[in-house]
């Protein structure tokens, strides 16, 4: 209601406007009232807007933080281990949202992902090592099923790291390299992360 009651105050403001008129506007149900109220219902009804905005400003890009948001920065995080072909592991802080493979390029982990995420390959093939964690995983689609039949040294615990996203309950996740990796795009290839 809000939208369709703001596309008709635009666009009778734009029709008279484009008349060279600016004392009244007629039509489409409207009253005869100066431009000037016109342009105030406008201004309110973007206050309006804005108080939307600010009450769920998770979905506003233009939200900004504040000191309480700051504290919950470390709730947004999770802990996962990356264990490479050589049993050294690496622990690093992954933010909510963000795939396993994303996670491994932001942190200098050698996981290949040569097709960056778009599963048309299986060169971020990690293992899962605790079944605990798996189960916690939703099932993989039969896209990325495809791919990991395509993958170098396939277990029951496999899944591909772009697919592998961070959530709270996954904190404390290991996860294992393989030893190798399969590109049959171009072999040695490692894209850089963007």
């Amino acid at each position: 209601m809000l939208m369709s009651k703001l596309s008709r105050v635009g666009f009778l403001l734009f029709k008279e406007l484009s008349r060279g008129k600016s004392r009244a506007i007629t039509g489409a149900g409207y009253t005869q009232r100066p431009f000037s109220q016109y342009l105030q219902t406008l201004s309110e009804i973007k206050v309006s807007k804005g108080a939307i905005f600010q009450k769920y400003r998770h979905f506003s890009s233009a939200a900004t933080k504040d000191s309480s948001e700051e504290g919950s920065e470390e709730e947004q995080e999770i802990s996962v281990t990356f264990v490479d072909k050589d049993g050294e592991e690496k622990h690093v802080k992954v933010p909510i949202g963000m795939s396993m493979l994303e996670a491994a390029h932001e942190n200098d982990i050698e996981l290949e992902g040569a097709c960056e995420g778009s599963l048309a390959c299986s060169t971020c093939h990690v293992i899962v090592m605790d079944v605990e964690y798996n189960n916690k995983l939703e099932d993989p689609t039969d896209e990325e099923n495809d791919m990991l039949d395509l993958a170098f040294g396939l277990t029951e615990t496999s899944r591909l790291g772009c697919q592998v996203i961070a959530k709270p309950e996954l904190d404390g996740m290991r996860l294992a390299i393989p030893a190798a990796t399969q590109n049959f795009a171009v072999d040695g290839y490692v894209p850089k992360p963007h």
